[in-house]
């Protein structure tokens, strides 16, 4: 059975840094590609960031040069590594990995705020 659990959310002031994990069992996230999407109250979910089985990564313009994503194998752990926070990247953030079924964690809540 596969499980994706997300962490790391929490309040932040505009331009700090968070950094979401999410943590994978029974499936292995260096063998698939990972996203990272959010989702703001009263907008559709976004694709944020990916990182191929390969190891590349793609970003959305709004995060891109702010956000990393990055994968711990050993761990069999995606990260996403967020600087310069703006309130506009308030949103639920969701981990997802598709093999030929779609897998989603449960997200973890990001706020940013003065």
């Amino acid at each position: 059975q596969v499980h994706l659990v997300e962490s790391g959310g929490g309040l932040v002031q505009p331009g700090g840094s968070l950094r979401l994990s999410c943590a994978a069992s029974g499936i292995i996230v260096s063998l698939n590609g990972v996203d990272w999407y959010r989702q703001a109250p009263g907008n559709q979910r976004e694709l944020v960031a990916s990182i191929s089985r390969g190891g590349i990564t793609n970003y959305a313009n709004s995060v891109r040069g702010r956000f990393t994503i990055s994968r711990d194998n050993a761990k069999n752990t995606v990260y996403l590594q967020m600087n310069s926070l703006k309130p506009e990247d308030t949103a639920v953030y969701y981990c997802r990995v598709t093999t030929y079924v779609t897998y989603w964690g449960q997200g973890t809540q990001v706020t940013v705020s003065s």
